[in-house]
């Protein structure tokens, strides 16, 4: 049971900081909308660049692309807290029931590492060369955040066995 539960809680806590992120950048929109113009804007990398061409200087374009992170990120967010109370529902019930349950949690967490991987490391760091810049270099958090959710996945996609069944109970794992 301990397994489950701890799967169910990291799922649940998980869900809860993308939650803060989103809440975060909304409530105080400025401060990662600066990073994002920044990085889309390439106007703290290298002199001489000659990637900064593909730079984005529209404010427009900016605003979107914020936007669509802030999206990103509630909605992976919020289908990871629903892959633990999905999973919280099944947390006794049979391992094929308890693993059949985990495709949302698999799902979102899949959809939140697309975050991290793409928007960030590829297309922040790579695309805008991101890495370039000695102030606006988002590279390194981005990491962790792949990092703590794709281990999160990883531990998740162990299998769940059947609860013991205890003894006078007939029920699995009622002890």
């Amino acid at each position: 049971m301990i397994e489950r539960y701890s799967k169910i809680a990291l799922l649940a806590a998980l869900g809860l900081f993308m939650g803060l992120i989103a809440f975060n950048n909304v409530t105080d929109y400025g401060s990662n909308f600066d990073f994002v113009q920044h990085v889309l804007s390439m106007d703290t990398t290298f002199p001489g660049n000659r990637l900064k061409w593909r730079a984005i200087t529209s404010p427009a374009a900016h605003h979107a692309f914020y936007c669509a992170i802030i999206t990103w990120e509630a909605l992976s967010g919020l289908g990871i807290a629903a892959g633990a109370v999905a999973l919280w529902r099944v947390r006794r019930a049979s391992s094929s029931a308890f693993n059949g349950a985990k495709s949302l949690a698999v799902g979102a967490l899949t959809v939140n590492l697309l975050l991290w991987f793409t928007a960030f490391l590829t297309v922040g760091a790579e695309w805008f060369v991101m890495w370039q810049s000695q102030v606006w270099n988002g590279q390194v958090p981005a990491a962790r955040m792949f990092t703590c959710v794709g281990l999160v996945l990883l531990f998740l996609k162990t299998p769940d066995a059947d609860l013991p069944v205890c003894p006078g109970q007939g029920t699995p794992g009622a002890a």
